[in-house]
């Protein structure tokens, strides 16, 4: 088993659901990791769980992700308490509330998934990086979606969000090459959780991206081992882990981009 010993890892939405698979799989091999939630009362549950089970330090930090006074706050006291953060996953964020074209979307719960999938990392990462830089380096993973790669006709904030949030990982990785910030996007997949059941086009489902596999890549990308991917997206449940590690993607792989209309297009 990989051993993250010395890695402080920072999970988001970390009280249920992909947030809380990833905290326990990070602790299973020796990462400290502070969880990060709105739920005082669930996310402590969590992580003394998560403690129980591994042996690992754990901190609960309740916050709102889009509060930059909270999330400031809530970094100090990670940073104080187990040291600088050298692997963040921003996992939290909210779904469009129905399955409905934009103009007949809820204006304001429509800007609040858009505010946590894309105001939300923002805000964590300007805490985070500083530390991680200082400290010689670090990792940041967005989780992603293939809804970020592409429009969406009944989820258009949670599309919009995601693919602004892959703008981040770029922009993280493209400024923080230099002091050994790496950023990545991680698609989990179709996940069994209260979100994704929730979900009408995902009723009936019974094939589910498998959480250690969402894991296993999480892992991968703390301890190193996917470095040339960083600025770029991977899907877990699809992308095998082996190829992963012996690929080194070229130009334009695995970003989001432009397709051109043919050899002539001025824009390409």
């Amino acid at each position: 088993m990989t051993d993250l010993s010395g890695t402080v890892a920072l999970v988001t939405g970390a009280s249920a659901g992909i947030g809380r698979h990833l905290a326990q799989g990070l602790a299973e091999r020796g990462a400290a990791v502070a969880g990060l939630a709105r739920s005082a009362d669930r996310l402590s549950t969590a992580m003394d769980e998560v403690a129980a089970a591994t042996g690992a330090r754990t901190l609960a930090v309740a916050a709102d992700v889009t509060d930059p006074a909270a999330v400031q706050a809530a970094v100090d006291r990670v940073t104080a308490e187990l040291g600088p953060v050298t692997l963040l996953v921003n996992n939290a964020g909210s779904i469009d509330a129905a399955e409905v074209p934009l103009w007949e979307a809820d204006p304001t719960q429509w800007w609040q998934v858009v505010e946590s999938q894309v105001h939300g990392p923002f805000l964590v990462s300007r805490a985070v990086v500083p530390g991680m830089i200082a400290a010689g380096g670090g990792r940041v993973i967005g989780l992603g979606s293939g809804l970020g790669t592409r429009g969406s006709a009944e989820y258009s904030a949670y599309s919009a969000g995601k693919s602004a949030q892959m703008r981040i990982t770029e922009g993280i990785h493209l400024a923080g090459a230099e002091h050994g910030v790496r950023a990545f996007d991680l698609a989990p997949g179709v996940i069994d959780t209260r979100m994704t059941r929730a979900m009408p086009m995902h009723a009936g489902r019974t094939e589910w991206t498998r959480p250690e596999d969402v894991v296993a890549l999480a892992v991968a990308i703390a301890a190193g081992e996917l470095d040339q991917w960083s600025g770029r997206f991977f899907r877990s449940g699809v992308d095998d882990l082996d190829t992963l590690r012996a690929t080194t993607p070229e130009g334009d792989a695995r970003r989001l981009r432009l397709l051109p209309y043919g050899p002539d297009d001025p824009v390409a």
